[in-house]
């Protein structure tokens, strides 16, 4: 059971139990990371449910499958999964010139962050949502550094402003890997009004001063997921 402060976070959440499950569909029975406040547990839900709308989130799929799945594919091709280690909600598995890597997605209260390289003093950006990560290292964040407080989380983590190129160095076999991004592989078929919120999105449409002009139900809509992936 994931716990908060050695009670069930499900009986201190307003989330509906079946939402509320955090590695696919039988997370809360399994995974044991505990949450450092409640501040952070709905951080980590409200991220869910946009990695559940994403289509390229694959659940509670080990590190062997996510290579299988990766393997044929070319460099640059990833996936979010579950993380196999309890320390960890999730994590990116991303075919590279090398094989398929597997990086542990770091969440805290104050954000997801990858894990930090041992061999530069920078600490890694932090962002509030899993998807606006994943956004930022494929270079289609808000404004290659800061992340807006959107749907994916409240606007409170700390985001770090990010100077320069967002290169991630993957340390392997005493090598180093610049992490690339370039498309998701898709475990479910999205459907056309998703497909065209991410289209708004990728246009930057989405908390736009335009998209005050929308009707409220369209401008809910694409402010539900923020993402432009």
């Amino acid at each position: 059971m994931v716990t908060f402060g050695g009670r069930s976070a499900l009986a201190m959440s307003s989330v509906p139990p079946l939402e509320g499950r955090v590695q696919g569909s039988n997370f809360t029975p399994h995974h044991y990371k505990p949450f450092s406040s409640h501040a952070h547990y709905q951080q980590v839900m409200r991220a869910l449910r946009k990695l559940q709308e994403s289509g390229f989130y694959w659940g509670a799929v080990g590190g062997r499958e996510a290579s299988s799945l990766l393997r044929s594919e070319p460099p640059g091709t990833f996936l979010i999964r579950d993380s196999s280690d309890h320390h960890h909600f999730f994590t990116l598995s991303v075919q590279t010139a090398r094989g398929t890597k597997n990086l542990r997605i770091h969440s805290e209260g104050g954000g997801f962050f990858l894990q930090p390289d041992p061999q530069s003093t920078q600490e890694p950006p932090q962002f509030d949502c899993v998807l606006k990560l994943i956004a930022h290292y494929m270079g289609k964040g808000q404004d290659a550094g800061r992340s807006r407080g959107g749907a994916c989380g409240g606007g409170n983590s700390r985001e770090a402003e990010i100077k320069g190129p967002n290169v991630y160095l993957i340390h392997t076999g005493g090598e180093r890997i610049p992490l690339e991004l370039r498309r998701p592989l898709t475990s479910s078929l999205s459907s056309l009004q998703h497909m065209c919120r991410r289209t708004l999105n990728n246009q930057g449409l989405g908390g736009s001063e335009r998209a005050e002009r929308l009707p409220h139900t369209l401008r809910d809509f694409l402010e539900e997921y923020d993402a432009p992936i």
